[in-house]
């Protein structure tokens, strides 16, 4: 998808957005991020919380084989990414944390 021109090019993920807040209010908290460069797409990032990154992956329906996982050598730190679709936007879930094996948090790698 091009760059947005208007604020109307970001309205999926603004409508998105809206519903997460008005359906999904229990979960944890999290960052929200619509960029004009992706004028679609939703990041939901979780810092530090891997038991809401799991709430908000479970809610949002992506499959637990789906997760990416990454670690920068030497960094202490991990970042478990996936991607999903949700009220007519693309979500990419992100999930940021202190470094553990791939296979204590499922075997996603």
């Amino acid at each position: 998808m091009s760059a947005a021109r208007t604020l109307r090019d970001q309205r999926p993920a603004l409508d998105a957005l809206t519903q997460i807040a008005a359906a999904l209010g229990h979960l944890p908290p999290a960052d929200f991020n619509l960029s004009p460069i992706t004028p679609g797409e939703l990041t939901i990032s979780v810092h530090d919380n891997l038991d809401g990154f799991e709430r908000w992956r479970s809610v949002l329906g992506i499959p637990a084989g789906d997760i990416e996982y990454q670690q920068r050598p030497g960094s202490g730190h991990m970042t478990l990414k996936a991607t999903t679709a949700f009220a007519g936007a693309a979500v990419e879930l992100v999930g940021f944390a202190p470094a553990m094996p791939a296979s204590v948090i499922g075997g996603a790698v």
